[in-house]
């Protein structure tokens, strides 16, 4: 009777991390489009993940966390850091920059379909009837909310490809992650979060010393309150909890379905860009919505049946 239990509350504990990951990202649209107004992306990442690395490695130092590299091969996990965060960050900190934050969370929408493509060519995993429709829904809603709004969107092409490219990484990290089983959640937040900070630190400092304004990269976030909030909330729920969160998801419930939690987000950061920004909400939004939740919760009806039966 244990036995049989016991899958089932592996999977809630999945979803569940699935939806809080999605939640608390879905959060990181609306500081990442406030704050890139005062500052450019790059200069917003390197305090984001460097405050990431500050706060894991204390937690490293303190045994409140453990992590562990010895006697593992560390090739598959800078591939993983090198298409999230490196990658996708700088495409979708810039996509965002250039776009609507409703934009920028629906075009993130899509990611789940890529990753089922990604699942299926590279991990020859076939999807489900289930995660064909749900996703299909999900896309269609993408479709109505990021093309149909009329005068709400910006229509920058150079975003768009931006956002494009960003949905491929995370695709491709949240199948290469499938092949990293070796190394827990956290040694791949921890691995992550590291590289993040050493890209982003060096491509900040070459940005700012071209510029001739080293000294003020440094102090921002003691002169600019709003940028150190932006820059927490980024770095310690947006990063850490959100990279460990979707991790410990992938493991649970493999790409497809965890990818399929994408849609959250979107909602999230369309309310909020409503709600705070002030941003155009259309019927075909409204509609679009609905039909990303819809989807999301279609594309993971064939994994739930299995595994809570």
């Amino acid at each position: 009777m244990e036995i049989m239990k016991r899958p089932a509350k592996i999977a809630v504990i999945g979803v569940l991390c699935a939806i809080a990951s999605e939640v608390l990202y879905g959060f990181g649209y609306l500081f990442t489009k406030q704050i890139t107004n005062q500052v450019s992306a790059i200069t917003l990442l390197s305090w984001r993940f460097l405050i990431a690395f500050f706060v894991l490695s204390l937690g490293r130092i303190f045994g409140l966390i453990r992590v562990s590299y010895r006697g593992k091969k560390l090739g598959i996990l800078f591939g993983v850091a090198f298409l999230q965060p490196v990658c996708y960050f700088v495409c979708e900190a810039l996509g965002v920059s250039l776009t609507t934050a409703s934009e920028s969370g629906t075009i993130i929408a899509s990611i789940p379909v890529v990753t089922l493509v990604g699942s299926a060519l590279i991990l020859k995993e076939r999807p489900t009837h289930f995660q064909m429709i749900g996703i299909g829904v999900s896309l269609f809603g993408v479709v109505l909310t990021s093309v149909l709004q009329g005068g709400g969107a910006s229509f920058n092409a150079a975003g768009y490809l931006l956002l494009f490219c960003a949905v491929l990484s995370y695709s491709l990290y949240a199948v290469l992650v499938q092949k990293a089983r070796r190394f827990t959640s956290m040694e791949l937040t921890y691995g992550m979060i590291a590289v993040g900070a050493g890209v982003y630190t060096v491509m900040a400092l070459t940005e700012h010393v071209a510029q001739g304004n080293v000294r003020s990269w440094l102090m921002l976030p003691l002169e600019n309150t709003d940028f150190l909030i932006a820059a927490l909330y980024l770095g310690i729920a947006s990063s850490v909890f959100t990279f460990f969160l979707a991790n410990a998801a992938f493991a649970t419930l493999g790409a497809n379905r965890t990818a399929a939690f994408v849609g959250i987000s979107t909602v999230v950061s369309i309310l909020l860009g409503v709600v705070v920004l002030h941003e155009s909400f259309s019927g075909w939004q409204v509609f679009g919505a609905v039909l990303i939740l819809a989807g999301v919760y279609v594309a993971n009806l064939g994994g739930s049946r299995e595994l809570f039966s």
